[in-house]
């Protein structure tokens, strides 16, 4: 994996495998949508509203936001490897907590604890960076969030398969599980990346505004919380629409459901292919470009009369790509702007995206009513995904200005 550092498998003296990255990357996806198809007997199963349930959704994402801001922080001044420990360790019991609630409020509680595994998907980022320089980094991510995406792909459906043969709370129970193996895997396997631990905390929030007040780092970090808003909007309202206004039955609902991973595969195997040569600005123009061309396209056919879920979930396999394309370049771009601070950036960066992420779930849940189509939720979308071009563009041009300077 690394021409400079030797890595050998369950070696806590050397760095991770990627094989162990993206299990980390994935155990994030599988806590955010596992369960996606089960939210009606949840709801069903507390006694509460589905609007109420729901929230499990834009809630995790807000929390998973905020804590963001000092995963990266924590990790620069004590490792990766400890905070990766501390955060699987808590998942799990949160996650338990989640089984054993009583009550739709205790649970909603415990999902919002379970929030603490974004440390998975934020470290392995960090963790890359600290191993390769900028395009090589995008490079090497986009082959672990290839890895990652056969989880969005496959977890609506199994969740949705657990649920029909043993109940909503299997999917929380496999969430367990993995977490307690995630975290054996993390003990033996994950060496130490980080060149510079031992920071003070005082001394990290003090060179904040180093990468607060760059511009291609807003430029980046808005381009990719943009850009993965229009897949959140999509968590938020597809499984309503799906049920209610498509009349999809909930065995089949995961496989729809899973259309923007199968994208997002392909936009990972193309970043992993190409961000190296071609270089990651104008991998995360081309993926922006590509993903609100997807959701023109749909737009425009549902203006003109033409619905079926064929073409709601049809066009989020374009924007998948797109995102795939975007999402580990815009990333790796974001870590580069300050290497030094690239643990800081990480959770900043993921604050951003994620935080954007449940803003835009429970807009979208807001905005998908009784009696509605698919055409609110497709402009949302399409808002973001243009806007994500615009950051981009930015960039671009903040790019000519400092080579003329």
């Amino acid at each position: 994996m690394n021409d400079r550092v030797e890595i050998r498998f369950l070696d806590r003296s050397t760095p991770p495998t990627m094989a162990t990255l993206i299990i980390l990357a994935s155990m994030s996806a599988l806590a955010m949508n596992i369960f996606l198809p089960s939210l009606p007997n949840m709801a069903e199963y507390y006694q509460t509203d589905y609007a109420f349930m729901q929230l499990s959704v834009a809630l995790y994402l807000g929390v998973n936001a905020v804590m963001q801001l000092f995963i990266g922080p924590l990790s620069d001044r004590f490792g990766r490897r400890p905070v990766l420990l501390w955060g699987t360790a808590l998942f799990s019991i949160a996650t338990l907590g989640c089984l054993l609630a009583p009550t739709a409020e205790v649970f909603m509680l415990f999902r919002m604890m379970q929030a603490v595994i974004a440390v998975a998907i934020v470290l392995s980022r960090a963790v890359v960076r600290d191993l390769y320089p900028q395009d090589k980094a995008a490079s090497v991510m986009g082959y672990v969030t290839m890895g990652m995406a056969l989880v969005p792909m496959i977890a609506p459906a199994l969740g949705g398969l657990l649920d029909s043969l043993f109940g909503w709370k299997s999917s929380f129970q496999l969430l367990f599980v993995a977490s307690v193996l995630i975290f054996a895997l993390i003990y033996f396997d994950q060496g130490e990346t980080a060149r510079h631990t031992g920071t003070p905390m005082r001394q990290q929030i003090r060179e904040y505004p180093e990468i607060l007040t760059s511009h291609r780092f807003w430029g980046y970090a808005m381009a990719t919380a943009l850009g993965s808003g229009a897949f959140f909007a999509y968590l938020g309202g597809a499984p309503y629409l799906g049920t209610e206004y498509f009349g999809i039955p909930l065995t089949q609902l995961g496989m729809w459901m899973a259309t923007p991973g199968i994208g997002y595969f392909l936009g990972n195997f193309i970043s992993g292919r190409f961000s190296a040569r071609i270089g990651v600005t104008r991998m995360v123009m081309c993926g922006t470009s590509l993903a609100t061309a997807g959701l023109l396209l749909a737009y425009g056919l549902i203006m003109i009369g033409i619905s079926s879920p064929i073409i709601f979930f049809g066009s989020m396999i374009i924007v998948g790509i797109g995102n795939g394309m975007t999402i580990p370049n815009a990333t790796a771009g974001l870590l580069s702007v300050r290497p030094h601070l690239a643990g800081t950036a990480a959770g900043l960066g993921s604050t951003l995206m994620i935080g954007g992420g449940a803003a835009l779930s429970a807009f979208a849940g807001v905005l998908v009513q009784p009696g509605s189509n698919e055409l609110p939720l497709i402009s949302l979308m399409t808002l973001s995904s243009v806007l994500s071009m615009a950051c981009i563009l930015y960039v671009i041009r903040r790019d000519k200005q400092l080579q003329s300077a």
